[in-house]
């Protein structure tokens, strides 16, 4: 192990000395966000849910008129949305459902994949709102403790005791705060994949049954 590694490890294990068993959960918190940003990446970049210049070619051939060449375009692409976008054109082409329960439908296959890509959102939601509350808990409760040293003092009072205190309570709002605010803003960045994914899947389903209807 080299110098760098080993500072590296005494300085997370001060850390855990200061703030105690709130920095604990703190940094465990931190690592199953991490594990579900990593995860969730990796499934958006396996499905390529940004990717949608085939799904935008095979929507140019289904209004053009040419449904077999549409869903042949849509049946080796990845993105979720192609296989909800295929059941519309299929549903048009073989007029086996009426439209309203075709539409109820695909809308509820395009629930299904949507909710498939949101999965674990909630987790980062609660880590993003819980870290700062325990950060200021683990604060309240230093502040306690550095008051407590601070009476049992007595007349001996000396004031970098509530000083060195109150610093060490304030390292796991720090801390808090440093889980919070990047899980928070990553969140923000996957909403905005899920809802141009959304938007796009939207689109072309409706222009999927405003072409049928014309």
């Amino acid at each position: 192990m080299d110098q760098g590694s080993g500072g590296w490890i005494q300085g997370l294990f001060g850390l855990i000395n200061l703030g105690g068993p709130v920095v604990v959960v703190l940094m465990l918190m931190s690592v199953l966000a991490l594990t579900v940003i990593l995860l969730k990446i990796a499934q958006f970049m396996r499905l390529k849910i940004h990717d949608h210049a085939a799904i935008d070619e095979a929507m140019m051939l289904w209004q053009s008129g040419d449904s077999q060449a549409a869903l042949q375009g849509l049946a080796d692409v990845k993105n979720p949305a192609a296989g909800v976008i295929s059941h519309a054109i299929n549903g048009q082409v073989k007029a086996q459902l009426p439209e309203p329960v075709l539409r109820e439908e695909v809308m509820r296959q395009a629930s299904e994949v949507l909710q498939s890509l949101r999965s674990q959102f909630r987790t980062l939601e609660v880590i993003g709102t819980l870290s700062p509350l325990l950060g200021l808990l683990g604060t309240v409760l230093g502040m306690i403790a550095a008051f407590q040293q601070l009476e049992s003092a007595g007349a001996r009072v000396d004031p970098s005791i509530l000083s060195g205190g109150i610093w060490v309570a304030l390292t796991t709002t720090a801390v808090g705060l440093a889980v919070a605010i990047p899980v928070v803003a990553v969140l923000n960045g996957l909403e905005r994949w899920v809802d141009g994914f959304r938007h796009h899947l939207q689109d072309s389903l409706t222009r999927v049954f405003t072409q049928a209807a014309r």
